[in-house]
């Protein structure tokens, strides 16, 4: 008896020592890195386009071990105003940019008091870091003209956004001024200046840190980044890394990479760019985080005209598949982008989703996972995807609003598509000048699932489809939120008809 009781109590230990760490690993928080390409189109990945004449390896790796998204959407066909979508969760037409981009200059778009990934991150324990392209305006401090002053710490930026560590460039890598910012101060010891770089290499003039090269702004963040995980990984504490790439945005540099994609410079850019998420992939895996990392990568817009279309159709490759428009339009191509997720312990490998989803929902993913509800006057226009990674509960969205450079809108509810616009609402033929001096309608209703190409406009035919979505889209816009809950405000008057 006495030796059976000993054999049960060497079992049960047994039985604890290896399934109870298991079981408490299972229920940490996952880190979270979200790696964000600058203008990479939907079709130039080989793991979602099978006629990619671009082999990108390491995200379709990526694919292979996770989730991949069909129908995912940035909130805007343009950079600035995707990047706050995906911090805050809100459409950033709530706020004063309701078209265009911000400049190098420009001050912080984020208020003080907005809730971010970052910052609701930060306050469940984790610690956070952005890498990358900010691009979302910097308070930056004036000398005694007025002059933006470089030397002077800025007073507001990723910082005061919640992340506890900054290091990268204030806009697009083709924007002045050309300084690495750590935490709140340029690192350069003088300040030069560039001139301007032309073709498919574009840069415009400006100043330039002493410590600054364009083509060495890339595998510099990658440097930076990898850093980070090896640091933090052994603290056991979370960590939430947001990585705005710079690639495959102009300038167009792809250094020792030219030549090896077979298209152009651009497809170059592209095989580095997927080089350098195989080197976050390497440094998870090597840092023995890879089980319990959730890593999402995807794209802030479609690809961008720089790129050369007719070029790289010339070799056979379409950045955008087969969606019409490219990055600033309306159209799909300008909005639907890449998105691939991996989270070893709770997602599925090799899975795929077709529900629509839109990069304003990281918020809400992260609360879910967290398990701290997010208040009234946060995430207005997030929903977790969460439950598409796992397939525990049904996924909450029926509806996106997706908006151009130029601030046309468009609404999708299912397989319906409005655009409140005559022509692509972006740089795509026909402009809105040349579509309405073309005398095309206001109005564009595409049936998608017929239609992916978006040639048949069917608002003659459909009215009632047109009067639902425009009474939709009026109602989110006017609610302030497109999630349930309580109205909320919109920072300015936003004009969609």
């Amino acid at each position: 008896m006495q030796q059976l009781i000993k054999s049960i109590c060497i079992l049960t230990g047994f039985l604890f020592c290896t399934i109870y760490p298991a079981m408490v690993r299972a229920q940490q928080k996952p880190n979270i890195i979200y790696i964000l390409a600058d203008d990479l189109g939907y079709g130039d990945l080989s793991c979602l386009n099978a006629g990619s004449k671009i082999k990108t390896v390491n995200v379709d790796a990526l694919s292979k071990q996770g989730m991949s998204f069909t129908d995912a959407h940035s909130n805007s066909a343009v950079c600035t105003p995707t990047r706050y979508g995906v911090l805050t969760g809100r459409y950033a037409w709530r706020t004063r940019l309701q078209n265009g981009v911000l400049w190098g200059y420009d001050s912080m778009l984020i208020n003080n008091n907005r809730t971010t990934v970052a910052s609701y991150l930060k306050r469940n324990g984790y610690n956070t870091a952005c890498i990358g392209k900010w691009h979302l305006g910097l308070d930056w401090r004036k000398d005694r003209t007025g002059k933006t002053d470089l030397s002077k710490p800025v007073a507001a930026g990723p910082r005061q956004a919640g992340f506890d560590y900054f290091y990268g460039i204030p806009a697009s890598l083709d924007m002045a001024p050309y300084v690495y910012i750590e935490n709140n101060r340029v690192t350069a010891t003088s300040i030069d200046s560039v001139s301007a770089n032309s073709d498919k290499a574009f840069w415009r003039s400006g100043p330039a840190g002493n410590d600054f090269r364009h083509e060495e702004v890339l595998p510099t963040l990658i440097s930076k980044a990898v850093n980070y995980i090896h640091r933090e990984v052994p603290t056991g504490n979370p960590f939430f890394l947001y990585l705005p790439l710079t690639s495959p945005h102009t300038p167009i540099l792809p250094a020792q990479y030219k030549g090896r994609s077979g298209t152009n410079e651009y497809g170059d850019f592209v095989l580095m760019t997927d080089d350098m998420v195989g080197r976050i992939m390497q440094a998870v895996k090597d840092a023995g985080a890879e089980e319990n990392t959730f890593i999402i990568f995807t794209s802030d817009n479609g690809a961008s005209p720089m790129s050369d279309f007719k070029e790289l159709a010339a070799a056979g490759h379409y950045p955008g598949y087969v969606f019409r428009g490219a990055k600033a339009d309306i159209y799909e191509g300008g909005h639907r982008i890449p998105f691939i997720a991996k989270w070893p312990s709770r997602v599925k490998p090799g899975t795929r989703s077709d529900e629509t989803i839109c990069l304003t929902d990281l918020l809400a993913t992260v609360a879910e996972i967290v398990g701290s509800p997010l208040r009234e006057d946060e995430g207005e226009d997030s929903f977790s995807i969460l439950p598409l990674l796992t397939g525990n509960k049904t996924y909450l969205r029926t509806s996106i609003i997706h908006h151009s450079i130029d601030g046309k809108f468009s609404i999708r509810d299912k397989h319906w598509k409005l655009i409140l616009a005559s022509g692509s609402g972006g740089w795509s033929t026909p402009t809105e000048k040349e579509a309405i001096a073309q005398g095309l309608s206001p109005v564009q209703l595409y049936d998608l699932s017929s239609d992916i190409g978006e040639t048949n406009n069917m608002a003659t035919d459909h009215p009632s489809v047109v009067r639902s979505l425009s009474a939709l889209l009026e109602s989110i816009v006017e609610n302030g939120r497109s999630t349930p809950g309580a109205k909320q405000r919109n920072d300015a008057r936003v004009v969609f008809k």
